[in-house]
């Protein structure tokens, strides 16, 4: 485990197998308050490195072992970080962005801001940062924010959810209670509704029990390059419910696209 200087925050970064400007690179973004890299380390991080793939992982600001700024909290802000995280490790070429949850809505930022970074979107139960996204984000967050500091709130979680989940709840507040994100996220630079400014291949995962897999005909009508798949019996929670076919489906999408990067038929 390292930490490298990405403006002015210190990245906590994980990169596991080859590094040597060969193969294809993954970038696994994770999900926002409840989440870390520590989500990928234990799904699908190790084995992608297994199969020849260069990995990287990374705590977003705020979270992990990455800085925590008061502010600074918008999604270019996020895609900025990713940005700036690959200039500092040497990347050059097109990565492959694998995002979950809001790491997908980051992922589909930086595919709009800097295209020729990116070699493919892969969205995990995920929403482009459309203006629908922006009310999306707003109610949740000050939904969350009213509520996790709540002792009978945390005592309900841990009592129908687990304590493990309780116990993510309370550092999410933490989070929200120390930083201006519930306010910023809502004021983030949205991308066109009809998605034109994303050019790379997109590959969507949704849960069918998730009412995010309703975005499957628009993705699918506006995208010029889209894949969905929608896992039966399945909810939010595909990266750790579903992690054997997540990972299948993946890497089957990366080793099709990174050879269509290097122009092997």
């Amino acid at each position: 485990m390292a930490k490298v200087k990405v403006g002015d925050l210190d990245v906590h970064v994980q990169r596991l197998g080859p590094s040597d400007g060969e193969a294809p690179v993954v970038v696994f973004v994770h999900g926002l308050l409840t989440d870390s890299l520590a989500s990928y380390y234990f799904t699908l991080g190790p084995a992608f490195a297994a199969q020849g793939i260069d990995v990287v992982m990374y705590d977003l600001r705020g979270h992990g072992r990455t800085t925590r700024p008061a502010t600074g909290y918008r999604l270019e802000e996020f895609v900025a970080d990713l940005d700036g995280l690959l200039t500092v490790l040497d990347i050059d070429r097109p990565v492959h962005v694998v995002g979950n949850s809001f790491g997908g809505s980051v992922a589909f930022g930086l595919a709009a801001e800097r295209p020729s970074r990116v070699a493919s979107v892969v969205a995990i139960e995920a929403e482009p940062p459309v203006r629908a996204w922006i009310g999306h984000m707003a109610e949740g967050l000050a939904d969350a924010k009213s509520r996790l500091g709540h002792d009978e709130v945390i005592g309900w979680i841990a009592e129908n959810h687990g304590a493990h989940t309780a116990r993510l709840s309370k550092s999410a507040f933490k989070i929200l209670a120390a930083t201006t994100l519930a306010e910023d996220i809502p004021l983030s630079r949205t991308i066109d509704d009809d998605l034109s400014v994303v050019t790379c291949p997109v590959f969507a995962l949704f849960g069918d029990l998730s009412g995010l897999a309703a975005q499957v005909p628009d993705l699918e009508a506006n995208l010029a390059r889209c894949r969905t798949v929608v896992l039966p019996d399945q909810g939010h929670s595909v990266l750790v419910e579903r992690t054997a076919e997540t990972s299948e489906l993946i890497l089957d999408w990366v080793r099709e696209h990174s050879r269509a990067t290097a122009g092997v038929d």
